[in-house]
This record gives structure tokens, C-alpha cells and sequence, in this order.
């Protein structure tokens, strides 16, 4: 008896190709019974370097084939430039003898007996031999050098510049010691200075006012007291009081102040009513203040001018209602807003400075425009008078012009 193969037994090839090959086929035994294909790693590596040596080999042949062609090339093109080069050299050659030959005797032994004359490369043509002064006349191109009398009027120039600056009024300022004081990081825009001399106060766009004392003031020169009166509202004008017990403060808001020597608040006007058409029926301004100042006679009166287009004047005893309406109008009637106003030196006249250029005057006892100085006669910079009011009382009633 013969033993039978165990069912999982891998069949062989030659079991394959036994007796019942069908079979084995159809179980799918037929390729397990080979054997594995071997590999020689060895010449394989041997092949694999020898053909990259070839193939390295034939590169470095291309390449230095190409140099060769490119060396060839540039020969090539070296050659026919020197060629035409030669043939432009011998026939200048040839002209300059044939011109040498054309010239006289004379001047061959001066051109010889000279080296600065002798050509250089082709002849000059014929035009340019016969007409040398034309031809450099007509090279001259732009303007001819600038006369010699310009350094006289340059010194003339220096001489008007230093009399300028002996001229400037800055410097016949009899000062004799300066200091700055740092009010802060923004624009300056009201300064105050005690009757006395002794006391500045100043007040700018961060709405700060401050005091500064020069008898008290110390080497760092800080202000000794800074306060914001109008809360955030920009400081417009500040003044000393002829006592130099009060100063008002004139802000961008609808309402002045006036406090004391030290910062303390004495009275605040009162605001009006901007709903009210008629603008002296209001008790107060209803829109923002340009400047103020105070009477020269009457302790506590003081008068301010306003957008709204009044001028009024108070008392500080009575904050509740202003003392007099004034209102500007132009020739034909209509409403112009004063930027600056200022009473006259006895007090009885009230001058303002309106936006349309004129100055218009009032009676201060009987609210009455006494006229107006017409804008053609006032500066041109319209809202720009307030160095021009000081000047128009010099003394009492004496003004320029008047309509």
C-alpha cells in the first residue's frame, strides 16, 4: 500500500507533472513546486558601474566637442572683424597720402617743424578746412556766460540782507535776562500779565490755565497752580482785571468766567436762550465767545463779543443778566459776527471788529451805533482787527474815518 500525501502538503512540480497533472492545475499547486530564481548582486553592480563609465564618457566627448565648435566660431568671427578693420586702415592711408601730396611744399615743412599740428586718424573735409571760425561759432549752443557785474549786485544782495536783520524789531528789545516757560505739549493761545508785573497767567488747546509767579518761581520755572476753568473747551483770551484781583477767561463756550488771583471761580455769565429770535431779549450768549475785556474805569464791568452776533456787556455783582446788548450790522442791515472787541480809554465809546471787515462804534450809555468805519478802509484780512482797536482810540473820539 501506498501512503497518500497530507492534504495541505504543497505539491512539487514534479508531483505537478505526475500522473494527474489536471488536478494539480486545477487546485492551483502548479507553481509552488519551482524553484526560486537566484540573482547575482555582484555583476549586477559590475554592469550598472560600467555603464555609467560609459555613458560619463561619451558626455565629456560631447562637451568637448562643443567648446571645440564654439573656440572655432569665435576664431571665425575674431578674423572678419580685423579683416574690414585692415582693409578702413589702408585706405586711410591712402587718403592721407593722396592729401599729403596735395599739399604745398610750405606747409608740409610747418606741419613737420610742429608735432601739436600733426592728424590723427582721416582728414578734416574740405568745409571745415576753409571755414574754421563759422563752423565754431555754430557749436556755441545756450546762453553766453553771465556778465561780469554780478558780483557787485550779489554784494549789494548781502548788503540789503544784513540791514534786514539790523532791522528786525525782535532785536531792539531792550531785554536784558529771557526764560521759557513750558506751558505744555499744545498750542498757546491766551497770556495774561498782572498790572503789577509780578504774575503770568496762560491758558492754550489742552483747556489748562496756569499761574506763574516770578518772585516765587524757582530754578525749574513751573507754574505753581494749573486748572481747567471751562472744562473742555479752549482757552480764548485771558485778562487781568486794573486791580489785578480777577482775570476773566473767555473759552470756546457760550458762557465767561471770572475768577480770582489764586484760580478761584467769582462768577460765570449766564447762558442765554438760543431758541429766541431777537438776540437782546436773551439774558446771555448763545453761541461760542471770541474775546472780552474789562472797563477801564469801572471796577467789575467787563464786556465780551460772541458768534451769535452781539456784544454785551456785565457786571460781576449781577452773573444773572448782562448789562447791555450791542449788535452789529453791516449797510445793509443784516447780521455780522464781531471777532474782537475793546473799550475806548475813558470807558464811554465801544468799538468791535466784525467779520466783514468793518469796526463799528457804540455809545456805551445809550446803545446807539454812533457809525462804522466801511471795510474798504479797514484791513483786507476780515476777522484779523484786533491790533487795529487799540489804535483807533488814542485819545477820546478821535477816529480815522466815519460813516
Amino acid at each position: 500500500l501506498t501512503r497518500s500525501p497530507p492534504p495541505f502538503a504543497p505539491v512539487t512540480g514534479s508531483d505537478a507533472s505526475g500522473p494527474d497533472p489536471q488536478l494539480a492545475v486545477t487546485m492551483g499547486f502548479t507553481g509552488f513546486g519551482k524553484k526560486a530564481r537566484t540573482f547575482d548582486l555582484e555583476a549586477m553592480f559590475e554592469q550598472t558601474r560600467r555603464t555609467a563609465v560609459e555613458r560619463s564618457r561619451k558626455t565629456l566627448e560631447a562637451r568637448e566637442k562643443e567648446e571645440e565648435m564654439n573656440r572655432e566660431k569665435e576664431l571665425r568671427r575674431q578674423n572678419e572683424d580685423i579683416e574690414p578693420t585692415s582693409s578702413g586702415s589702408n585706405m586711410v592711408r591712402d587718403c592721407s597720402k593722396s592729401s599729403s601730396r596735395d599739399t604745398s611744399s610750405s606747409e608740409s615743412e610747418e606741419s613737420s617743424g610742429s608735432s601739436d599740428d600733426e592728424l590723427i586718424g582721416p582728414p578734416l573735409p574740405l568745409q571745415m578746412m576753409k571755414e574754421p571760425g563759422n563752423h565754431i561759432e555754430e557749436d556755441i549752443v545756450g546762453p553766453l556766460p553771465p556778465p561780469l557785474y554780478e558780483d557787485a549786485e550779489d554784494d549789494d544782495d548781502d548788503d540789503d540782507g544784513d540791514s534786514e536783520e539790523e532791522e528786525n524789531p525782535v532785536q531792539k528789545i531792550p531785554d536784558s535776562h529771557e526764560i521759557t516757560l513750558k506751558h505744555g505739549t499744545k498750542t498757546v493761545s491766551a497770556l495774561g500779565l498782572d498790572p503789577s508785573g509780578a504774575r503770568l497767567v496762560t491758558g492754550g488747546y489742552d483747556y489748562d490755565v496756569k499761574f506763574w509767579d516770578f518772585a516765587g518761581m524757582d530754578a525749574s520755572f513751573k507754574a505753581f497752580r494749573s486748572l481747567q476753568p471751562c472744562e473742555c473747551h479752549q482757552i480764548k483770551s485771558l485778562q487781568y482785571s486794573n486791580t489785578g484781583d480777577m482775570i476773566l477767561v473767555v473759552s470756546g463756550s457760550s458762557q465767561a468766567k471770572v475768577i480770582d488771583r489764586d484760580g478761584f471761580e467769582v462768577m460765570e455769565c449766564i447762558k442765554g436762550d438760543q431758541y429766541i429770535v431777537d438776540m437782546a431779549n436773551t439774558k446771555g450768549h448763545t453761541a461760542m465767545l471770541h474775546t472780552g475785556s474789562w472797563h477801564p474805569k469801572i471796577k467789575g464791568e467787563f464786556m465780551t463779543c460772541s458768534n451769535d452776533a452781539t456784544v454785551r456787556t456785565w457786571e460781576v455783582e449781577n452773573p444773572r443778566k448782562q448789562r447791555s446788548v450791542f449788535k452789529p450790522r453791516t449797510v445793509q442791515g443784516k447780521k455780522v459776527i464781531p471777532t474782537t472787541c475793546t473799550y475806548s480809554r475813558d470807558g464811554n465809546l465801544i468799538a468791535a471788529a466784525c467779520q466783514n471787515g468793518s469796526i463799528q462804534i457804540w455809545d456805551r450809555n445809550l446803545i446807539v451805533s454812533l457809525g462804522h468805519l466801511s471795510p474798504i478802509l479797514a484791513p483786507r484780512r476780515k476777522g484779523l482787527l484786533s491790533t487795529l482797536l487799540p489804535a483807533v482810540f488814542p485819545e477820546q473820539r478821535t477816529i480815522p474815518s466815519i460813516q
